[in-house]
């Protein structure tokens, strides 16, 4: 891997396309405590485009989830610019902020984040109901998404009745449920062994070829030969990126 240092271009020249989803500007994230502060991310530049198959790679510390939550709207950027289709969204608040991740970004976790008391159905139904989509609709969008992963078998299950594996893919469709612009995985196949973290991996890779934008934070050397692009971050900075044959 190369130590270069990223290209800072000025924030006026910096124009959205029509075939970037998001573009992160000069994007840096400070924690503040009582007695220091912490800064996780300096002058970020970056550009998802629809259709993209992108992973973010690193060292663990080295600002890959932090930088994930920014382009998640989970959290917000110190200082820079974020822009969603052209948008300028870092300074959202409250239910638009809410809103407008719900229907554009899909979320997958490490730890799966399934509700226990709820079926496999009913956790990917969830954030269609979060937007008010009709119950007719959603039966359709859910049953769609458990077939996508080959889940449909055990939509009556609860997840404590299924392998990590089979979790993991849950969590997909619920992420898949909406329809968003993106998908966003932190570390999907942490929580998994190496089989099952394959199957995830190929399972992402299936969903970019008919037609999802993928972004995957991974600190799996093997992992990043299955994506179109990988980023590389260090110390809180994009110091190299690849693009693979």
């Amino acid at each position: 891997m190369t130590t270069t240092t990223q290209t800072e271009s000025p924030t006026s020249t910096v124009k959205a396309t029509g075939n970037h989803i998001i573009q992160l500007e000069d994007v840096s994230k400070v924690f503040y405590t009582d007695r220091m502060e912490t800064r996780a991310l300096s002058g970020v530049y970056l550009d998802i485009d629809e259709g993209d198959f992108l992973s973010i790679s690193g060292p663990s510390g080295c600002g890959k989830s932090t930088l994930l939550s920014i382009v998640g709207l989970l959290d917000r950027n110190t200082s820079g610019r974020y822009l969603l289709d052209g948008e300028e969204v870092q300074d959202f608040k409250g239910r638009k902020r809410a809103l407008l991740r719900n229907k554009a970004i899909g979320f997958i976790f490490q730890n799966f984040n399934l509700i226990g008391e709820m079926s496999v159905s009913e956790n990917v139904e969830l954030p269609l109901i979060y937007r008010d989509v009709p119950y007719s609709e959603r039966k359709l969008l859910v049953k769609e998404a458990l077939e996508r992963v080959e889940m449909d078998h055990r939509e009556g299950h609860l997840p404590s009745q299924l392998s990590g594996g089979q979790q993991q893919r849950v969590a997909v469709a619920r992420a898949l449920v909406g329809k968003p612009r993106i998908l966003l995985a932190d570390e999907p196949t942490g929580n998994l062994d190496s089989k099952n973290g394959e199957a995830v991996m190929e399972l992402l890779s299936e969903l970019h070829q008919q037609g999802s934008t993928v972004c995957v934070v991974t600190h799996n050397e093997h992992y990043n030969s299955m994506v179109k692009r990988v980023v590389f971050l260090f110390d809180g900075r994009i110091v190299d990126e690849k693009v693979n044959a």
